[in-house]
């Protein structure tokens, strides 16, 4: 078995303009760039109804109907912007209301029922169309804090993990008895941003197995973490991977946080494939090794190239990078085909 791949994350594309204003029209799009996997963002009516597929099948075998017909896979559902909303601080509460339904903004407490329930119907909907992971995103408490001037008070974090927790815990458990995997995308923004956050909370929710990560190296290249001994360290809880480029070029200016400047104009900005500083030939190697048989997903994010450009750069980059990994070593012709008495004859024993 190889990762699964290509595919292309939808979120970034979809519009109201043809051809990204309906399933079977970016359906046919993402076909012909050479895609056979879509990643499809659960808040999208222009491309998916979540309360309907969460209560039928016959919605969810019309939706992977469509896109069988385009040759394509469904790879997983997404909760990204209703993850957000299961724990938001104060200070990002009018900036992150319009996330949510129109009826629920302006009221933190109906806001968090309404994106916990997002959540749960995501695991019936992931469920019902036979998928076995899906993304989210965890939310922040403790974000506000993570570079603090005056000093935090003792236990702030501690006491913001145990909360996040205990908002995920129903919801993890959901997901446990849907079948599905709940992977976070390690994320700057969120409480859940690096290996230490997501080992705090993995600590919290009693290390519960469907507790995992999205893989996305182009958020540790702007932390400036070593994102291929990341794989080493959690390859066992990687189940999904956004293959997205970035590049961090820090100058006697500005450096990781980028000075308050718009994407174009910071040190660290995202960059569609190819044109960042990811060692992708490495990150594919390692996922090979390790054993990953999940999707190579393209999320495009780039601060200068035109997204139908880096969508159809994207699908050739990604089929480039694929390993189909070998049923024999590549000695095998100097097999000398010994037994085990001309071993320990060898060995002069």
């Amino acid at each position: 078995m190889s990762i699964k791949g290509p595919a292309i994350f939808l979120a970034q594309f979809a519009g109201d303009e043809a051809p990204f204003n309906n399933l079977e029209n970016i359906s046919k799009w993402a076909s012909e760039l050479g895609y056979i996997g879509v990643q499809i963002p659960s808040w999208d009516a222009r491309l998916f109804d979540l309360k309907k597929a969460s209560e039928s099948k016959d919605y969810c075998d019309e939706v992977k109907g469509t896109l069988s017909s385009y040759g394509l896979s469904l790879t997983e559902l997404s909760t990204h912007l209703q993850g957000q909303l299961v724990a938001v601080h104060p200070a990002y509460d009018v900036a992150f209301d319009g996330f949510a339904a129109p009826e629920v903004r302006g009221n933190a407490k109906a806001r968090q029922e309404w994106a916990v329930n997002q959540l749960m119907m995501a695991a019936d909907a992931s469920q019902n169309l036979g998928l076995t992971e899906h993304v989210t995103f965890s939310g922040a408490l403790a974000w506000p804090y993570v570079y603090p001037w005056p000093q935090r008070p003792a236990g702030l974090v501690e006491t913001a993990f145990d909360e996040l927790a205990n908002r995920w815990k129903p919801i993890l458990n959901k997901f446990d008895q849907c079948g599905i995997n709940l992977c976070y995308e390690i994320h700057p923004g969120e409480d859940l941003h690096d290996g230490i956050t997501f080992e705090m909370f993995l600590d919290r929710v009693g290390n519960h197995t469907r507790c995992n990560m999205l893989y996305d190296p182009s958020h540790y290249v702007l932390q400036h973490l070593d994102y291929l001994q990341n794989i080493d360290i959690y390859h066992e809880k990687i189940k999904m991977f956004h293959v997205k480029d970035a590049e961090l070029n820090p100058s006697g200016k500005q450096g990781v946080y980028g000075g308050f400047q718009s994407w174009k104009e910071r040190a660290g900005r995202f960059r569609s494939l190819g044109d960042g500083q990811v060692d992708f030939k490495s990150i594919f190697s390692k996922l090979t090794t390790y054993g990953f048989e999940g999707w190579a997903v393209l999320e495009w994010e780039c601060a200068l190239k035109h997204p139908e450009d880096g969508a159809r750069e994207g699908s050739e980059f990604i089929k480039r990078h694929i390993i189909r990994e070998t049923e024999k070593a590549f000695d095998d012709f100097a097999d000398s085909g010994a037994d085990d008495a001309a071993n320990k004859k060898m060995l002069g024993i």
